[in-house]
């Protein structure tokens, strides 16, 4: 799964994407809904607007989300499970891991379901952020403030930030069905959203990138034919998109590759070979307009690679060599800087690779 967060771009000037941040604060991440880059002090200069409230009525100073989170995962609660006799509890996918209890040490005698608290879990996630995704001319709001009629800032951003943080700290301990979850609740918003703002690139692009999340996730669980359901749907919206974007070209390409790995393992090497090859279009488009950009390059050798490596498994020699051959011309032609030593690594690691393809023909 990408580490990078498709909400990242809509972020204020300051504001850090919580994903990025997540590492250094796994535990005690505030209430999102109550983000401080909604000034009080644009509330005063426009009456007509008012900064976000989580519905809860908690904010950053009293509330942490630690106890509605599982300590294991560090994300929030799925499949609420309390350990006998010790009472602890944590996401089911998770404790099921455990003989002893990984927070007291006790012996975990048995495993049952705690819907109380799962309830508060899901009553939290079902309203957070929702006070007002939109404010279209027309929107309005009714609260109890003098009576007085209000449009809410737009906070939709903060919530898929959200749910996308929730399943990345999920994905990263193995809790793939918390991880989908959450993934699904973003995408289900971000396609209510393009039902009013059809032609809305950004819209467009963060459920391309969600979507391919989900892949990742079908992928992980083994359910081939979902992943390739969710791949295809993220690489259709992308397709449609400018390709000026590097990280919007990097994931279409990545997503046509994984089905075309899905492809290949399945033994449908032709249509592996066609996903390979519409990658390789994509990648080729991009290093025409940043040919100086080194991870691009590497991207599309990658890509020569694949679909020179599914030329062979077809029979096809001659092509196959060609595309090892070009590959490797990118790569030795490629100069890069010696503070980016991990993408130096990387060119040396398929370098490596392609070298040992023409040895092997």
């Amino acid at each position: 799964m990408s580490s990078l967060c498709p909400f990242a771009k809509l972020a204020s000037a300051g504001a850090k994407c919580p994903v990025k941040s997540d590492k250094n604060n796994s535990t005690t991440a505030s209430c999102p809904a109550n983000s401080h880059h909604h000034k009080e002090d644009d509330a005063q200069q426009n009456p007509s607007m008012v900064p976000p409230k989580c519905p809860f009525g908690y904010d950053s100073n009293t509330f942490k989300l630690g106890p509605l989170s599982c300590m294991v995962c560090h994300a929030l609660l799925y499949q609420t499970s309390k350990c006998t006799p010790c009472s602890h509890k944590f996401c089911k996918t998770c404790i099921l891991r455990f003989k002893d209890c990984p927070l007291c040490g006790a012996d975990i005698e048995g495993i049952e379901p705690d819907d109380e608290l799962q309830a508060l879990v899901d009553h939290f996630i079902d309203g957070h952020a929702r006070i007002k995704r939109s404010h279209a001319p027309g929107d309005e709001e009714v609260t109890g403030n003098k009576g007085g009629k209000v449009i809410y800032e737009d906070v939709s951003m903060e919530r898929g930030a959200f749910l996308v943080q929730q399943a990345m700290r999920a994905f990263r301990a193995q809790n793939i069905e918390s991880a989908r979850s959450r993934l699904s609740m973003c995408a289900e918003d971000i396609r209510e959203e393009l039902k009013s703002k059809e032609d809305n690139q950004e819209l467009s692009s963060q459920l391309g990138a969600v979507l391919g999340m989900l892949g990742d996730c079908c992928r992980t669980l083994g359910d081939a034919p979902s992943a390739i359901t969710y791949y295809e749907e993220s690489s259709e919206f992308l397709s449609k998109l400018p390709k000026k974007d590097l990280e919007l070209v990097h994931t279409l390409s990545v997503s046509l590759n994984k089905i075309g790995d899905l492809r290949y393992y399945d033994g449908d090497l032709q249509s592996a070979r066609s996903y390979y090859a519409r990658s390789l279009d994509v990648r080729r488009s991009a290093v025409k307009e940043h040919s100086a950009v080194a991870s691009q390059v590497i991207d599309l050798a990658t890509s020569l690679a694949k679909v020179a490596d599914a030329d062979r498994n077809l029979g096809n020699e001659s092509m196959a060599v060609e595309g090892f051959e070009e590959a490797i011309k990118c790569l030795e032609k490629l100069k890069i800087d010696s503070e980016e030593a991990s993408l130096e690594q990387r060119r040396l690691s398929v370098l490596d690779f392609l070298h040992k393809q023409l040895d092997d023909k």
